[in-house]
């Protein structure tokens, strides 16, 4: 088991039953990255393949 999958769990089973907006999805993950500003590179790219629907942030849409 990676160290991420017991967050993930717990994020499950903590919340599991809410539904949340992209927007307040997007509004945690900011306060996150302004609390710990060293993890502002994983979460943006995070963000990034959530946005483009599972892509490789680093692959280019236009090509």
């Amino acid at each position: 088991m990676y160290f991420t999958d017991r967050g993930l769990e717990e994020l499950s089973e903590r919340r599991g039953e809410e539904q949340v907006t992209l927007a307040w999805l997007a509004d945690q993950m900011q306060a996150f990255v302004d609390q710990f500003p060293d993890f502002e590179v994983p979460v943006e790219r995070l963000a990034t393949w959530l946005a483009r629907g599972g892509a490789d942030p680093d692959e280019d849409l236009d090509e």
